[in-house]
């Protein structure tokens, strides 16, 4: 059994509102030397799979087909022995 830990973010090119939002308001805060903020999303899964190689493609056919929009958003996936 393995865990995958999906990290989703908007591409560079991507404009982030939420994060610019939440960028202007840490300022507001005080928090001035914060420079930029993007915002993203976190995905575990656990995979019954025999290897971590197998683990991995299964995580990634998941974030292909479902999980995240390739046109739009960046993906990283990480295995880990559950």
């Amino acid at each position: 059994m393995y865990k995958a830990t999906v990290n989703v973010t908007l591409r560079k090119s991507i404009l982030d509102p939420q994060g610019k939002a939440a960028h202007h308001a840490l300022k507001d805060l005080g928090l001035t030397n914060i420079e930029e903020v993007r915002i993203g999303k976190l995905i575990e899964l656990n995979i019954d799979a025999d290897d971590k190689d197998t683990a991995f493609d299964i995580a990634e056919t998941a974030c292909t087909k479902l999980l995240a929009n390739e046109v739009m958003e960046d993906f990283e996936i990480t295995i880990h022995e559950n």
